[in-house]
């Protein structure tokens, strides 16, 4: 926003630079400025309808994505481009999602369940894949019955951006009847390349599920303390409701220095509680840039 104040600040003298001079002024803005801009005066307004312009906030790989894309995408200009990006595509046989940040044009991407490594994921006794409308996957995955929860995922930092702090989160739904999950807190962790593994602990529980947590911590206190003490220690994460419906549960961060094409490995394990457990569904892992 303080460039935009800058720019208008300029008044009348904007007039006397070339047009291209304008408009690689306006691309070192952001894309909410730009839009701010083109409100401004007229040529601000040509500024920002130009190719030149957005291509500076897209990705410099957007040819890639959009031919990966499940279904083509329509667009006649660059901006009306970052904008159908920004609407996130179905990528990859329509196994991840794919968007832009609108307000800086970093990529973020969601892993759907059946790209995750899931431990027992193809055995009917274990769990069951379906159809969900609330969905973006045609396909998510429901534990029925378990006792060793292991989910993982895997993704090349070479396909983020660049010079941008990353947060991992396991997107997933808990049923009215779910059972067995919140009992030990599951170990949840984020690596990169071959720096050790963030480690730290979550609480399978909806956050409205509170008088249970209480009755829980009333009727079995000792038996709930002893299985926390097979867990490493760290901060207790809950999950957290989105806009969309689903919850998520922030597995770690790390900052993408763009200097290589580094595995992150994201894993989420509950192994020591040795109790069946059911009832939770797994949409996928979404990597997306922090503010």
């Amino acid at each position: 926003m303080v460039k935009v104040k800058t720019m208008v600040a300029l008044g009348k003298h904007i007039y006397d630079l070339p047009d291209d001079c304008v408009s690689t002024v306006v691309s070192l803005t952001s894309p909410p400025d730009t839009l701010k801009l083109s409100l401004v005066s007229s040529i601000f307004r040509s500024a920002a309808e130009l190719d030149c312009v957005w291509d500076a906030f897209l990705p410099s790989d957007w040819q890639d994505i959009a031919t990966k894309s499940v279904t083509p995408l329509k667009f006649s200009s660059k901006k009306e481009l970052f904008s159908c990006l920004c609407n996130s595509i179905l990528i990859d046989g329509g196994n991840k999602s794919f968007a832009l940040d609108k307000s800086t044009g970093k990529k973020s991407y969601v892993i759907a369940a059946k790209e995750l490594s899931i431990l027992y994921g193809d055995e009917a006794a274990h769990w069951n894949w379906k159809t969900v409308p609330e969905s973006r996957f045609a396909e998510v995955a429901e534990l029925k019955r378990i006792s060793r929860l292991e989910i993982q995922g895997k993704m090349k930092t070479g396909e983020l951006s660049p010079n941008t702090t990353y947060g991992a989160y396991i997107l997933m739904k808990i049923s009215n009847r779910s059972f067995g999950l919140d009992s030990i807190p599951s170990e949840i962790s984020i690596s990169v390349g071959d720096q050790e593994s963030i480690s730290s602990t979550a609480y399978l529980r909806h956050s409205r599920n509170k008088k249970k947590e209480q009755l829980e911590t009333l009727f079995y206190r000792n038996r709930v303390e002893t299985l926390k003490a097979r867990v490493n220690k760290g901060e207790e994460r809950m999950p957290i409701e989105r806009k969309d419906g689903w919850l998520e549960i922030e597995l770690g961060e790390f900052y993408n220095g763009g200097n290589g094409d580094e595995e992150i490995l994201m894993k989420l394990m509950e192994v020591k509680g040795y109790h069946v457990k059911g009832g939770l569904v797994i949409e996928g892992i979404e990597l997306r840039p922090k503010h």
